[in-house]
């Protein structure tokens, strides 16, 4: 890390970076500012969102910009109007100390004749999306013959959200002398497309591990059913009486829905996405900036260009199908050297997201426990005290007042009087919280799966028939005869779960939902963390260790799984829900289909 001293720049950008209250260079801004200063080729860097990009390549365009040439030298391509705004705002602070160098944005969704005008006066950088790019080139209102720079900034979205014809369409149209930056967060194959068409013999620089797994940033996750996401994220909101987040949500409409249930529910919350118009969505956006919103409920698309530094959490109310797009989220809290935490929540079959999470970021998620009414109330009422103690009281109007509140108050004791006023913002918490349910997934569906084994497999003994054999623990599982497993099929996926070890598995009982089976104890962890998660046909399967009892029949005879998934006679189960000892009946055909398949 150097200071932007070091760079090379010039002293009027070191002052105006300096006086924004920046000291020293990100990673990014260190490779890339020297790379841009002092060559010519093109460059392909490979950086998530908050680490600086923009002042990566903003920093020596603006270095380079001949202010005396009126003509348009540099071209910035964003995927979004936010965004597109939001790097010219930045581009303009790089340049304060530069008064004759203009930048304006162009961007759709708002009239174009402002943007025309401005055009018309001399404009030495333009910030702007694809489509309202093309257009401004096919009016011949934009021209770029001129062109020195031209910036692809999260490349990766632009083509995500469909922007590959436009982009042709503006590349086609720009000089080769051109010197062409793409940062994009992935390096997918279009992205190398663009890279073969349009770009020369270009450099990489990588410095997307930097960001991804911050120190400062931790990752928690709460397993709940779907039905209670909201009643969790409304939990989880007023246990953090000081919460200033950002809620990503899948769809414009859940954002809408959940936004709409925040605010119903006298939430400091409100939407942003793209139903609404560009007034309403910067009036949401600037409201959010500077803190008179406490959470706001956003699509990634929309949230882009969004750039807010003291965010508390970021919540994931729907995990994205892409974990670099958590990668995106999740850097958007943890900035400056702040702490942050990124909040999933889940339900047990995104077990698979959360670890692939997981393999990217480097860090482990914390499973949290939904709080309960009662932490919820605790944290309330002493974040009242504190407000409390802390209210200024120095206003000398009240003063003229305390001695009819003396009088009217002399009957009650010091304590009854705290209580009471207490109560009054309180007890809506009481009311509210009063007989509250246990909303963790785990507990829910332990319950249901109870009722299940009760319909399937009648009366069970007591414990002492759960612990026939105590080298071995009897694990739970989510499929049964219904997904068309078999012991053959469980076998496989323990086998194909734990390459390099024997796991030696005991007795397997298939049932209609569900199955249970025995493994050795001793990897009993191993098989609960790589088989939870694993895809059987089109079902995420769960693993855990059971509580149910087993049935009281002979004890079946216990082998070690075969390697390769094979199966291993001295270990199977019927579909019926018993088990069996070997040379109780031959194997179906159906079942020496499924153990030649797995």
């Amino acid at each position: 890390m150097i200071s932007f001293k070091e760079t090379g720049l010039k002293p009027e950008i070191v002052d105006a970076v300096t006086e924004l209250g920046f000291q020293n260079t990100t990673p990014i801004q260190e490779e890339c500012i020297p790379f841009i200063l002092s060559s010519r080729d093109d460059l392909i860097a490979n950086a998530q969102t908050g680490t600086g990009k923009t002042a990566a390549f903003g920093l020596p365009i603006i270095e380079q910009i001949d202010v005396a040439n009126k003509s348009v030298q540099a071209i910035i391509i964003a995927p979004t109007r936010e965004l597109a705004i939001q790097i010219s705002k930045d581009l303009q602070h790089y340049a304060s100390k530069i008064p004759a160098l203009k930048i304006i944005p162009v961007y759709g969704g708002a009239s174009i004749e402002p943007q025309l005008k401005a055009l018309k006066a001399s404009v030495h950088i333009v910030v702007g999306t694809p489509g309202r790019l093309l257009d401004l080139i096919k009016r011949k209102k934009l021209k770029l013959n001129e062109i020195k720079w031209l910036v692809l900034d999260e490349a990766d979205e632009m083509l995500n959200m469909g922007f590959k014809d436009e982009l042709d369409g503006i590349l086609s149209t720009t000089p080769e002398s051109r010197q062409t930056l793409l940062f994009s967060a992935t390096i997918p194959k279009e992205i190398i497309r663009i890279s073969k068409n349009y770009m020369k013999n270009p450099q990489q620089i990588a410095v997307a591990k930097a960001n991804i797994g911050a120190d400062n940033v931790k990752h928690h996750y709460y397993q709940v059913n779907a039905r209670d996401k909201y009643a969790v994220l409304k939990r989880l909101a007023d246990l953090n009486p000081n919460i200033y987040a950002i809620v990503f949500c899948r769809t414009r409409r859940e954002a809408k829905d959940v936004a709409d249930k925040l605010i119903k529910d006298n939430y400091n919350a409100d939407a942003l996405h793209g139903d609404l118009s560009q007034a309403q969505r910067e009036h949401v956006m600037n409201r959010f900036r500077v803190g008179n919103l406490q959470i706001l409920v956003a699509t990634d698309v929309a949230a882009r260009g969004l750039d807010v530094n003291d965010l508390t959490h970021v919540i994931n109310y729907s995990l994205p199908d892409d974990p670099e797009v958590y990668v995106h989220r999740s850097g958007r809290t943890g900035r400056a050297g702040k702490n942050g935490i990124s909040i999933s929540i889940t339900h047990n079959r995104e077990n698979r997201k959360i670890r692939e999470i997981e393999k990217l970021i480097g860090k482990s998620f914390n499973k949290k426990l939904v709080p309960n009414g009662r932490e919820i109330c605790e944290v309330q009422l002493l974040n009242l005290v504190s407000t409390m103690e802390n209210v200024d009281v120095t206003n000398t109007d009240i003063d003229s007042f305390m001695d009819r509140i003396y009088t009217q108050l002399e009957h009650m004791s010091k304590e009854e009087i705290i209580k009471r006023f207490i109560s009054i913002e309180f007890n809506r918490f009481l009311d509210y919280y009063k007989g509250s349910k246990d909303l963790n997934a785990s507990s829910s569906e332990s319950k249901g799966r109870d009722r299940d084994e009760r319909k399937e497999r009648g009366r069970r003994s007591d414990r002492d028939a759960r612990t026939s054999n105590s080298k071995f623990k009897r694990l739970h599982i989510n499929i049964g005869s219904r997904s068309s497993a078999n012991p053959g099929a469980i076998i496989g996926l323990v086998n194909r779960a734990t390459p390099g070890l024997s796991v030696d598995i005991g007795e397997i009982e298939i049932l209609k939902k569900f199955s249970f089976f025995e493994v050795d104890a001793k990897h009993v962890d191993k098989v609960l963390e790589n088989v939870n998660g694993m895809a059987f046909h089109d079902e995420i399967v769960t693993v855990e260790v059971s509580d149910s009892p087993k049935p009281q029949k002979k004890e079946a005879h216990r082998g070690q799984a075969p390697r390769g998934g094979r199966r291993n006679d001295r270990s199977r189960g019927n579909s019926k829900g018993g088990s069996y000892n070997k040379g109780k009946r031959k194997e179906s055909s159906k079942e020496r289909r499924s153990k030649k398949q797995w």
